[in-house]
């Protein structure tokens, strides 16, 4: 066993509580074999529709995909997309008490019509992404502040469909500071100073781009631009940066540490949810005791694993470890 993959075994049995933006993705798949005869697109050959949790909903089954145990906190409407988010939420384990129905907006569902061989044809979008409010804001607000009061570490998963509002950024921010657990955010936002508080800011480098107005193209671009959301966030950065690997920057420590850590070789298979894979891996891991950059490690690992597999997708632990034993990642 080597000293990663030991620390991949601790992981389970630690609690997150997952605030932001929960989605329902629907997967239409068939075989496309000619092109329509109404417009220059194929014409597709329905075989059959496979519905997975997305957004803030595959943060939580990541957790417990992992060995961990996740209290869910979204906004969903009053349609057939609730319904269907539920049952999946359901047969993943998950509570979906922490959902609050709004009969104003639709739930978020992202349907994909795909072929066999899994190329994308088509997305459409159902969505509201103005910001919460009314009556639904406030019981958002005490089902987050409940979440992070059973809480060893809170992610604030926002995908900018509006729950993760300065409003419940401050409650749950302070609230966590009360409990000295760390606060997660994966952003979407540019405006990096909205997150200020958290322990941590996973943006991908698309995201740390328009936060920093810098672009990213080389590793010092990543460690200034890191450096700036640290400044305006006061906490650690984690740059995800797709078949570069990851950058991190680590203020937690007692002397800041900065690296890249290389993306591990693996057959790309589709990149959706890869950010939730690596922000459930680092939450488990800080709840645990695990030094942030080992933390950053096991997600890099559990990133590579993920992007082998079609559509937003999870990793065990068991598979983790045996993932870092086998790449005898000692150090």
């Amino acid at each position: 066993m080597t000293r990663l993959g030991h620390l991949a075994r601790q992981l389970g049995d630690r609690r997150v509580a997952v605030i932001g933006d929960v989605m329902l993705d629907h997967f239409v798949v068939g075989r496309a074999e000619r092109l329509s005869p109404e417009a220059p697109v194929p014409v597709v050959r329905f075989d059959r529709e496979d519905f997975r949790l997305g957004g803030a909903a595959n943060v939580a089954n990541n957790l417990v995909a992992l060995g961990g145990r996740a209290s869910l906190v979204g906004l969903v409407g009053d349609d057939e997309g609730a319904a269907e988010l539920g049952r999946q939420i359901e047969a993943a384990g998950l509570d979906r008490g922490g959902l609050v129905g709004d009969r104003t907006r639709p739930t978020t569902r992202k349907t994909r019509v795909v072929t066999e061989r899994n190329q994308q044809v088509v997305r459409i979008d159902r969505e509201d992404d103005s910001d919460v409010s009314g009556a639904a804001l406030p019981d958002l607000t005490a089902r987050a502040e409940s979440a992070v009061d059973a809480a060893d570490a809170v992610i604030l998963s926002d995908y900018r469909k509006g729950v993760v509002t300065p409003p419940v950024i401050a409650a749950v921010i302070a609230r966590a500071a009360k409990r000295r657990v760390p606060v997660l955010v994966d952003p979407k936002v540019p405006d990096a100073d909205r997150y200020r508080g958290a322990a941590l800011v996973t943006p991908n480098h698309h995201e740390a781009e328009l936060m920093t107005g810098r672009r990213i193209r080389a590793a010092g671009d990543a460690r200034d631009a890191a450096r700036t959301i640290a400044d305006r966030t006061g906490g650690s950065v984690i740059i995800t940066w797709g078949e570069h690997g990851i950058w991190v920057l680590d203020r937690s420590a007692s002397t800041p540490v900065e690296a890249a850590l290389p993306a591990v070789a693996r057959e790309v298979a589709d990149v959706t949810g890869a950010g939730d894979t690596v922000i459930a891996v680092i939450a488990l891991a800080l709840a645990a005791g695990i030094p942030l950059f080992d933390a950053a490690r096991l997600a890099n690992l559990a990133a590579g694993l993920v992007v082998a597999r079609f559509g937003p997708a999870s990793v065990t632990g068991e598979e983790l470890a045996a993932a870092a034993d086998a790449l005898k990642l000692e150090v």
